[in-house]
Parts: structure tokens; C-alpha cells; sequence
């Protein structure tokens, strides 16, 4: 099993890199290429082994739905030359990531069981049950930590601290709920639920720009459309596509991201179910299954796709 750990390209005319939790980014100036490496992050901490197949599942079905959302919101991206890859414009990121829930599941379900019924300054109705749907989407952005846990933060905070304007931070609404909007549309049609997202947007020459992967299993949570309602009826979960699955194995080992706890142990066949599950992801939201890759030249196959398109 093949995986692709981490990138150390030295490109001609290259003005920078920045390694993230899973994706490798070179910089050309005003543009950038960012490689979606196999490395998997969950708790804001990087698991110890990468996972086959995983970076051109995500890095795929971002292409697909940047594309289907360029209409509604201007994205960062110039071109996707190989599966791995995905070229835009280098922008200037803004530090919120704007989280928009159309269910209580999650995160949010975490905090309302605990007795709280305001997430992010925004308050919810008594009552609720896990996964219910909620009576409208609401927006519960995050900080986005270069280090450690990005934590939540409300709208109200965000203005006093001057983290975005106001007549910024406004548009950003605007384009969360016309992008859940669509993504729910894009999502029904594969016969599922968008739970939850989020999206990073940032600046490039004064204007704004949808940036990162959208709509993906590692950004979103789905649940399967078939069988919702009797579910929620008999109080049963649900049937997720996202990686709350991984999660979910974390917090059965004891592991939640805390000081002094331990990443449990990743066999060969925690890495192949892992994989095997984003292909069963791909498979879902892309309405094809994932086609095969030949890895045996594909670190050459993914510099000469760099080269080629930044000059």
C-alpha cells in the first residue's frame, strides 16, 4: 500500500512552501500549487501513518464542486493538473473559517448535551435531539490556529477584535449560506444530507475568494438521505459519510487530541479500512467509483504537472 507521506520539491522560480497538517504548498509568487499529500489529521493532531489513496479522493472531489460553485462564489483555482494538484491564486487567508450547520451533529451536539444552548453567540431551541434537523442553518465560525485547536468564536467577537470588517465579515455570511445552499442541492442529488461544512475564504488583489477544498469528507458531514427520518424517529444513529468515522476509532482508544494521550497504534488494516472508506466516500459523492492509479512514478508524475503549469 502506497501512500504519499510528504513532498520536497525545489522548483525553479518557487518563493516559498508551507507545509500544512495534509496538504504540501509551493508558492510562485502570486500563485501557488498545493499538492493533497495521503497524510490524515484528526484533533487537529497528524496521525502517525498516511492513508493510500486518500489526498486525490479529497483534492477530486474539491475540483468537482469549486467548479460547480464558481458561479456563486469566485474560488481561488486556475487549474487541477493532476489528481494530486490543484493551482490558484495565493490569497491572503482570512483567520475565521466560517462553519455552517444545518443539523445538530458533531461538535455542536457535544456542546448542547452538555447544557449549552448558544454556540458561537447563536442561540438554539430547547429540545433538540442528536441530528435533528435544525429550524434554520446556522453559522458557527472558528479561529483558524497556525498551532493547536482552533476554538469557536462569535460573530460578535470577531467584530470587536477587528479579526474581519464588518462589511466584510457580511459578504463571507452571504457566501457560506449560498455555498450550503448549493451544496445541499449538489447533495441531494447523490441521494444525501449535507450535515455540516466549512469554508476558508482569503484576499488576492482586494478581492475576495472561496479557498481550500469545499465539500469534502474531511470539511463536511453526511448522512445518507435514505432512511433519515425513521432513524431520527427510533432514535437511531445515523448513517454518516465523513471522517467522523476515524474519529469515532480515535475516541474508542482514548485518544481526543488532549496533553499526555497517546495516538492509538494504526495497523496495516486500521490504514486499509481507512482507505477503503474514502473510496466508499468518493464513490458516494462523486456517483463513480474511484478510478486505479498507477503510484510507481507518482511523485515525477506530480512535479512535471507543476512545472508544466506554472510556466
Amino acid at each position: 500500500m502506497q501512500a504519499i507521506k510528504e513532498t520536497n520539491f525545489k522548483f525553479k522560480g518557487q518563493t516559498g512552501f508551507y507545509k500544512g497538517k495534509v496538504r504540501d504548498v509551493y508558492y510562485f509568487g502570486e500563485r501557488m500549487a498545493m499538492i493533497a499529500t495521503d497524510r490524515i489529521s484528526a484533533f487537529d493532531v497528524v496521525l502517525p501513518k498516511a492513508i493510500p489513496d486518500k489526498g486525490r479522493i479529497l483534492n477530486q472531489i474539491a475540483a468537482f464542486n469549486l467548479n460547480a460553485t464558481k458561479e456563486i462564489v469566485p474560488n481561488w483555482v486556475i487549474a487541477t493538473p493532476d489528481p494530486n494538484v490543484t493551482v490558484g491564486f495565493k490569497c491572503e487567508a482570512y483567520a475565521v473559517e466560517m462553519v455552517v450547520r444545518g443539523y445538530l451533529a458533531g461538535h455542536a451536539w457535544r456542546e448542547y448535551k452538555a447544557g449549552k444552548r448558544k454556540i458561537c453567540g447563536v442561540p438554539l431551541p430547547e429540545g433538540l435531539k442528536e441530528n435533528d434537523k435544525l429550524p434554520q442553518p446556522i453559522i458557527t465560525p472558528t479561529t483558524k490556529a497556525s498551532v493547536g485547536h482552533d476554538e469557536d468564536i462569535s460573530k460578535e467577537e470577531i467584530l470587536s477584535r477587528s479579526i474581519v470588517s464588518k462589511s466584510e465579515y457580511e459578504i463571507l455570511e452571504d457566501y457560506t449560506r449560498k455555498l450550503y445552499a448549493k451544496g445541499t442541492e449538489l447533495a441531494a442529488q447523490r441521494n444525501l444530507i449535507l450535515v455540516d461544512t466549512k469554508y476558508e475564504f482569503g484576499k488576492h488583489n482586494g478581492k475576495i475568494y472561496l479557498i481550500d477544498e469545499v465539500h469534502t469528507p474531511d470539511s463536511s458531514r453526511y448522512f445518507y438521505k435514505e432512511g433519515y427520518e425513521l432513524r431520527q424517529q427510533a432514535g437511531e444513529p445515523q448513517k454518516q459519510l465523513s471522517k467522523e468515522f476515524v474519529r469515532q476509532w480515535l475516541i474508542e482508544n482514548g485518544f481526543q487530541g488532549k496533553e499526555g494521550q497517546q495516538v492509538p497504534v494504526m495497523t496495516d488494516e486500521i490504514v486499509k479500512n481507512i482507505s477503503d472508506r474514502y473510496k466508499e466516500l468518493y464513490h458516494h459523492v462523486m456517483g463513480e467509483p474511484l478510478a486505479e492509479s498507477n503510484y510507481s512514478n507518482i511523485m515525477e508524475r506530480i512535479e512535471t504537472s507543476i512545472v508544466n503549469s506554472i510556466n
